[in-house]
């Protein structure tokens, strides 16, 4: 099969959205349709005849899907007998295979509507939660313990002759390459209850311990949640005054010149307020969800005049920041 080179440098913006829109549907068909044959293929248990053990084995070697691309469409697939209305649902776009995944061992014929309407266009977190609403979990142990200490590398010991490197000794190199990323899992464990699971050094592991004897008489079991809470209280507290100006008795902002970039304390508490935490930027298909990287954007930028009061000033985050930037100054900016 020869795949078709694009070209893109005669297409307008606007018939390249409809063309990725229509892109994105004809994928949506064509899982639809691969989930219903392999469905089917499932019932016939065509797979033994192709030489395959099972399904799974079926479409990694045979289809050449990954694991997880494989494992998602046969969950959806099986889910799909019991339940054809998810094919629909998949096909229209109002569920992912994430979200069937997610859903499948809890739906029944007596909740099936009420939890797909439910789950309708939502996102993988917000899935989650509903999931944890349907079969709540018990809130996990508070424990801190010790991982255990990373194994040395082994490299060879430069000598000097031509010695085989089978025979050439080992010894333990410190491992000098960075530390991996520090995956940070947060998932709900029932309604209003959640699971934070992270590792910290042995700065960070000392504070906690210290913070748990100093709190002795408050929090008696020294109880990471607790101290966790406490502690994300005041570093809100801290970072909010820093950069929204929050203050429980605000004081009156000094009158700020015309021409002055500065964004008066006020004005800042007032459009953080009134935008909700939450960039404002609204395109074509609605407002942008982004709570994260917000910055405090000129509608009439300050170049050209705009002032630094609450009309004229609105929550971005910095891609709409920048891309708005870019479309009133020229691309330049953003290098």
């Amino acid at each position: 099969m020869t795949v078709p080179r694009f070209s893109f440098a005669h297409v307008t913006d606007h018939d390249l959205l409809a063309a990725v829109k229509n892109a994105a549907q004809q994928e949506r068909h064509a899982t639809v349709h691969l989930i219903a044959s392999l469905m089917e293929l499932d019932a016939r248990r065509l797979y033994l005849r192709e030489g395959c053990s099972s399904l799974f084995t079926y479409c990694t070697e045979v289809l050449h899907l990954s694991e997880h691309a494989a494992y998602g469409r046969i969950e959806a697939a099986r889910a799909t007998r019991r339940f054809p209305v998810l094919l629909d649902l998949l096909a229209e776009g109002a569920l992912t295979l994430t979200a069937i995944g997610l859903l499948a061992p809890h739906l029944t014929a007596e909740n099936q509507s009420q939890v797909l309407d439910a789950a309708r266009h939502k996102s993988k977190r917000a899935v989650e939660h509903l999931v944890a609403s349907l079969s709540p979990r018990p809130d996990v142990p508070a424990t801190v313990r010790k991982l255990p200490e990373p194994k040395p590398r082994m490299a060879t010991e430069p000598r000097a002759g031509h010695v085989p490197r089978d025979q050439a000794p080992t010894v333990p190199v410190p491992n000098s390459a960075p530390s991996p990323k520090r995956i940070v899992e947060t998932r709900p464990l029932a309604p209003e209850r959640y699971k934070v699971q992270f590792t910290v050094g042995r700065d960070t592991y000392e504070k906690l311990r210290r913070a748990q004897d100093l709190l002795r008489h408050t929090v008696p079991n020294g109880d990471p949640a607790v101290i966790f809470d406490q502690a994300l209280t005041l570093l809100l507290a801290q970072v909010e005054r820093t950069k929204l100006a929050a203050a429980r008795q605000p004081r009156a902002s000094r009158p700020t010149a015309r021409d002055s970039r500065h964004i008066p304390a006020a004005v800042k508490r007032t459009v953080w307020t009134r935008d909700g935490g939450r960039c404002a930027f609204v395109g074509t298909a609605g407002r942008c969800t982004e709570t994260g990287f917000l910055e405090f954007h000129h509608v009439v930028p300050y170049a050209a005049g705009g002032e630094a009061a609450s009309e004229n000033v609105q929550l971005r985050c910095r891609a709409h920041n920048t891309y708005e930037a870019e479309q009133h100054f020229g691309a330049r900016l953003s290098t």
